[in-house]
């Protein structure tokens, strides 16, 4: 494990608290919500820095990674997400979103029922798993999976995040074609700034993408 790693991790909590306090505003839509990923010249940059080797998923449980922490008063991950990334977002003394609207940035798919909504991992916790998070600790793998600093959650319609599963950008990428820039950009920042290694085709797909951004 990087030191660059290691002196992330040990600010993630402080910055996370930070990021709690900036994201409790009710207004936004799913695409601008995501925070603002690294620019495309940076995301190569940063995509030619990663380790390409064979992933590796035994061991893997989603267990390992803790879901959902409390991240300001009584909201946790999903519904601070949830708050964040819809309009007119109407919460009750839970902290759970009785009604509101969300656009899916992955499909374009307007939803006012948060039941209609799952949380994305952009960068999925299996695949987290395979390239490099088998090593972390369980504390390092519930930041990760609570991360709302970086541009690595994102409240999208369930039957997209569902059809998504845990593939790469080899494998899948968002049905609208206007976010995919957006998309792979998060996915590599997400990779640069956790240490995670990239497989050869995850890599290829990445390139190809960033070409057109």
């Amino acid at each position: 494990m990087t030191n660059r790693f290691l002196r992330r991790f040990a600010t993630l909590a402080a910055t996370a608290a930070l990021a709690a306090g900036a994201v409790t505003a009710s207004t936004g839509t799913a695409e601008a919500a995501l925070p603002t990923p690294v620019s495309a010249a940076t995301a190569r940059g940063y995509l030619a820095q990663l380790t390409v080797k064979t992933e590796d998923r035994t061991g893997y449980s989603r267990d390992l990674f803790p879901t959902w922490i409390t991240i300001s008063g009584t909201c946790n991950t999903r519904e601070t997400v949830l708050k964040r990334d819809g309009s007119n977002v109407v919460t009750d003394a839970s902290c759970a979103a009785t009604s509101g609207t969300w656009v899916s940035a992955y499909d374009g798919v307007t939803i006012t029922s948060a039941s209609g909504l799952d949380i994305d991992h952009i960068v999925p916790l299996a695949e987290a798993w395979d390239s490099g998070a088998s090593a972390w600790t369980t504390a390092q793998r519930q930041a990760f999976a609570n991360d709302v600093t970086r541009p690595q959650l994102l409240a999208v319609s369930a039957s997209t995040n569902r059809s998504k599963g845990d593939k790469d950008p080899a494998e899948w990428l968002p049905p609208v074609t206007g976010y995919r820039c957006t998309y792979v950009r998060a996915w590599v920042q997400v990779k640069y700034y956790y240490s995670l290694s990239v497989d050869a085709a995850e890599k290829a797909a990445l390139t190809n993408v960033l070409a057109g951004c």
